[in-house]
């Protein structure tokens, strides 16, 4: 019984087929010297920020807007960029109603995409 398990066993490994594959090298050798690509200027997001003192800033606007101007801003930049999302970074001392505030209003407002970074 024996003899025949061993006559089996070399019988498939003689006409097993062996396929070597074919594969493609995810690492690359060569360095990298291309330019980034420019940064789109139609790409820009809508960026609130929330200070310590629960003032919102918009896009870095060094003056605060105040709490009723939120959606009338949001639909003037939807309306220049379509594509734009909100991106909100509050402050560790800000209060959380004014973050869902900004929330809401971006919501009411028809975006689709809204992002909160980690607080400065």
């Amino acid at each position: 019984m024996l003899d025949v398990v061993f006559i089996l066993l070399i019988f498939f490994v003689v006409t097993a087929t062996f396929l070597s594959e074919t594969s493609i090298s995810a690492a690359s050798s060569d360095n990298n010297n291309d330019q980034p690509p420019p940064e789109d200027d139609d790409k820009k997001n809508i960026l609130f920020e929330i200070g310590p003192n629960n003032e919102i800033i918009l896009n870095g606007n060094p003056r605060p807007i105040i709490q009723t101007q939120i959606r009338s801003n949001i639909d003037q930049l939807k309306a220049e960029n379509p594509a734009a999302s909100v991106i909100i970074q509050p402050n560790n001392d800000s209060d959380v109603a004014t973050l869902v505030m900004v929330m809401d209003a971006a919501r009411q407002a028809g975006m689709a995409s809204i992002s909160i970074v980690e607080p400065k």
